[in-house]
Order: structure tokens, then sequence, then C-alpha cells
């Protein structure tokens, strides 16, 4: 583990390239149950570059209309989101330090372009718990910025395999993906990673 800043814990190479296949393939099954859909701005409605889906008993999802937001049914099928693959269950109870499960697992897909501005997780009423983040895929070079959004910023590659949590001090901190780069991706026979994609996997206790 290393920590790169207060509350900020980098578990390089957490899951191995076996237990990465076969979370890619359980991922494939939640995508199958609950399709990878476009979120928008709340009041432009601009889309955002990425895809996403979610597990757990809510799933973020945002639109022009009602902006951010946890609900438990997923925006276009309106059935509830699937259960969350037991391999991330056992990850939070190792990394979490924290007495209950998490409660959303929020899936987004990067293609080769896609971006993720700076922002801060705070639509949970839960602040005590921490963020646990796992990488699969091309690597991703990360942005790690303050409490505000004009703090200055540092940046550090993600690669597949990786988890990260962010807790404590740093529970609110901003934080976004610059860039993938995706020449740097282990070889998955998932066609969600046939082109150079990235997967980011984001447990969160939401109540």
């Amino acid at each position: 583990m290393l920590e790169i800043e207060p509350g900020v814990r980098l578990y390089r190479g957490f899951f191995d390239f076996s237990r990465q296949d076969s979370l890619v393939r359980d991922i494939e099954r939640v995508i199958a149950r609950a399709p990878l859909f476009t979120p928008r701005m709340p009041r432009t409605g601009k889309a955002f570059s990425v895809r996403m889906t979610n597990c757990g008993p809510f799933g973020w999802v945002s639109d022009a209309a009602r902006g951010y937001r946890y609900e438990p049914h997923h925006p276009e099928t309106c059935e509830p989101w699937p259960v969350m693959p037991r391999v991330l269950l056992e990850a939070w109870e190792e990394l979490a330090s924290y007495p209950l499960p998490p409660q959303a697992c929020l899936v987004n897909l990067y293609h080769a372009e896609a971006r993720m501005s700076l922002h801060q997780d705070r639509d949970e009423k839960d602040f005590e718990a921490p963020i646990l983040s796992v990488s699969l895929g091309a690597d991703c070079r990360f942005r790690l910025g303050g409490s505000k959004r004009s703090d200055p910023t540092r940046t550090f590659v993600l690669s597949s395999g990786d988890a990260m949590t962010l807790g404590g001090p740093a529970r609110l901190r901003f934080h976004g993906v610059d860039k993938l780069l995706p020449a740097l991706s282990p070889r998955f026979a998932s066609p969600l990673l046939a082109n150079g994609e990235r997967i980011n996997l984001t447990l969160r206790r939401v109540t």
C-alpha cells in the first residue's frame, strides 16, 4: 500500500490478472442485466463522455431534469440494479476499514477519448465511509486535487488491477481522469476491453 497523501491509499496490483479477468466477466453479466447508458449533465443535458451502469442496492444517475442522485432502479429499463459481485464486497471488507457494506458500485466504461473532469463525490449522505475505486483495462492518468476546485493538483497513473481508497481527510477531494493510456493495457478476451478501453468501478456507501 502506498499512501500518496493522507487518506489517499493506492494498492498497486491488488487484483492479479486471473482475478481481473474474472471480475471483467462479472461486469459483463452486470451489463447484460443493466445495460450501459449515457448520463447527462444537470440543466444543460450535455452527455458525459463515459457510459455507465451500476450494481448494488443503489445506482448513481444523472440527467438534465433532476441532476445527480442515487436511484434503486435503472433509468431506462426501470429494473432493480444487479447484485454487486462478491469479489468487490470482499475488497471493500479488506480495504475500506468501515463496518457497513457498500451500497452502490458505479461502473464507468471509458473509450480511448473519454475523460472525467475534476469533481467531488458528494451525493452520498455518509462521508465517514471511504470511496473504493478499482481499475480494469487501459492505464489512465488520474488527477487529484484538493477540497476546492481551484486547489493545486497532481497526477499519477492508475493501472489495471489497482485499487485506491479516498477516505478521511481525502474523502471530498476533487479528482478526475485526464486521459487513457491504451497502449498499456493487459489483453482481456472481453469485447468490453478489446480496443484500449478502461473500466472503473467505484464503490460507495450512500446512506
